[in-house]
């Protein structure tokens, strides 16, 4: 617009978007009101009730006051809570100790103590405060807290991925082309209810031989499709910087090798763990990766959100592979409310998997349906970031295998396919291929 030979300078209150909007017709605008208003109806039963999900950003006071118990219990300091040596010193494992920090009846003192007699179990001081203590259904305390139901399951095999037949060499497990596991250590700072190793923990940490480790190594320099090495355990965290160092070093020096993982809960269950002096360390090696694993929304902490900026800050990419648990995470809600608090603390949701088929474990186990329920109220209702892949673990050690919900309802006939979209509409889509010289191909 010109005045005068010269152009007017219009003032916009908004930028271009809203230029735009301005653009648009009053029928438009009623479809668009309609359809956010539909969009906003899916999901009003989240909306209802997201805020009664208990997250551990918001129970800081709660955890505080269950901190200065176990303080007084151990005889620590608040100097000593910082320190994740104290914690993996002070790991709870006695009956008369947990007591003092739970609630517990005559009963379950008693089935506690037969279970640790199977199988082993240690809590750091840490991970023990975020339990409720009066509450016997806290997610927190049935991760960690042994069961009887674990003594009574004798129905389930004892080692879904038939190690020995994935162990080329030793500490190895290999089961894809391009990478493969390393086992570094047995050690843990908790021994989690569900973990699928518990046969392999044994009842005290133990330090494997140089040698073996160093044949570990060999092993990949003299296999030159290993592009991708994970360290796990065990808690790869509970080897000393060091000794990591030492590992990372050996495989930094093969040139085949790309990236290397760990595997570690250490964030989530003493995120003391990760220090300045550890992700200093790490940061020489990027490229890293770390695994690890948040399975319900009370464990994602100030404390938990401090160390992953830790890492974060040191290059270390973050990704939380949760297991679907009955009792703990096996509802849409939480499990959604789990993926965003892990976004709001810089964590990629990578898997979602199906609880593994291990003697003791089974009262964890939920049907695959419910997990591919689960991802369909994600994908549409929550941002892609947020959605995980589901994925259950194939029999005779066989490998990782998705499971998803089922969109394409049938495929392109006289290119045209059926699909159904995130929100339940049912749809034809176009999927003839492009012509190209008149033909379509």
């Amino acid at each position: 617009m010109k005045q005068n030979g010269k152009k007017e300078q219009v003032e916009c209150p908004g930028d271009e978007t809203l230029l735009l909007n301005m653009q648009v017709s009053e029928e438009d605008r009623s479809i668009a009101l309609e359809r956010s208003g539909e969009v906003r109806r899916l999901d009003q039963e989240y909306f209802s009730m997201k805020d009664k999900i208990p997250t551990g950003l918001a129970l800081g006071d709660q955890y505080r006051e269950n901190r200065k118990r176990i303080l007084k219990v151990l005889g620590g300091t608040e100097k000593d809570w910082k320190d994740y040596k104290w914690h993996l010193r002070n790991r709870i494992g006695k009956v008369d100790v947990l007591s003092k920090i739970l609630n517990l009846s005559d009963e379950e003192k008693s089935q506690i103590q037969k279970s640790g007699e199977q199988y082993r179990w240690t809590i750091s001081p840490y991970y023990a405060s975020l339990m409720d203590p009066d509450n016997r259904k806290c997610p927190i305390r049935i991760q960690a807290v042994p069961s009887i139901k674990e003594v009574l399951d004798t129905s389930e095999v004892s080692d879904p991925m038939i190690i020995k037949y994935n162990s080329p060499a030793p500490l190895i497990s290999r089961l894809y082309p391009d990478r493969l596991i390393i086992n570094v250590t047995n050690a843990c700072a908790m021994f989690c209810r569900h973990c699928l190793r518990r046969k392999d923990i044994e009842f005290s940490d133990v330090t494997y031989p140089a040698e073996m480790l160093d044949q570990a190594i060999d092993y990949v320099r003299k296999n030159p499709e290993i592009r991708d090495v994970l360290l796990t355990g065990g808690d790869a965290l509970s080897l000393s910087d060091e000794k990591l160092d030492y590992i990372l070093t050996q495989l930094d020096q093969i040139p085949h090798v790309e990236i290397k993982r760990l595997g570690s809960r250490m964030p989530c269950v003493v995120p003391q763990r990760i220090t300045p002096q550890l992700c200093k360390m790490l940061e020489k090696h990027d490229p890293v990766y770390l695994s690890t694993q948040f399975n319900h929304p009370k464990e994602i902490t100030q404390e938990a959100k401090e160390a992953i900026d830790r890492l974060t800050r040191s290059g270390i990419i973050v990704r939380d592979q949760t297991v679907l648990l009955k009792g703990v995470n096996n509802d849409k809600h939480i499990m959604k409310k789990l993926m965003q608090e892990l976004l709001r603390i810089k964590v990629v949701p990578y898997y979602i998997f199906n609880c593994k088929k291990v003697e003791g474990i089974r009262h964890f186990r939920s049907p695959i349906a419910e997990g591919i329920e689960i991802i369909e109220h994600m994908r549409g209702y929550t941002s892609g970031m947020a959605v995980p892949a589901y994925i259950i673990t194939a029999p005779d050690g066989r490998g990782k295998t998705p499971m998803y919900p089922q969109y394409l309802l049938q495929p392109g006939i006289h290119g045209k396919a059926l699909i159904r979209t995130w929100g339940g509409h049912v749809l034809e889509y176009d999927d003839e291929a492009e012509a190209e010289n008149g033909v379509i191909w």
